[in-house]
């Protein structure tokens, strides 16, 4: 293979495409939508902060068991991040991998996994990628 002098490809095309026409280069626009918010967002807690900003919180608490190599997981993230700027402080994050503890302590078997707690106790469990809604009537039922 041959690069042409003055070529500007970094890569060269095989003999027998080198006739060919190159079909015609497409731009590609990316554009990202950045928001500056003053809203909550979830709280990440551990095995050592699980019991003082879940079960010792006067109000009920959502809480999504996830892990950072979890397809699922990183669906639903948006929709927790969304709910957590509606319930603030309202809504916690626990990572599996960096507490497993707390994930072993209420059988957590698979994620992404969301719990509700209301006055210390785990009131329901939702388990798997879900519609933003499930999660809402999830935490509307015990406000």
């Amino acid at each position: 293979m041959a690069l042409a002098v003055g070529s500007r490809t970094a890569m060269a095309r095989p003999a027998r495409l080198a006739g060919a026409p190159r079909p015609a280069l497409r731009s590609r626009v990316v554009r990202v939508r950045a928001e500056v918010s003053t809203s909550a967002v979830a709280l990440d807690v551990n095995d050592d902060s699980f019991d003082e900003l879940v079960l010792k919180s006067k109000t009920p608490v959502l809480v999504d068991f996830w892990a950072p190599w979890c397809g699922p997981c990183r669906m639903i993230a948006p929709l927790v991040d969304e709910i957590a700027a509606e319930y603030a402080g309202k809504v916690t994050c626990i990572n599996t991998d960096e507490s497993p503890r707390t994930a072993s302590e209420y059988g957590v078997r698979s994620i992404p996994t969301v719990m509700v707690f209301k006055n210390g106790s785990k009131q329901e469990t939702i388990i798997g990628a879900v519609p933003k809604t499930t999660l809402v009537q999830s935490v509307e039922k015990y406000m």
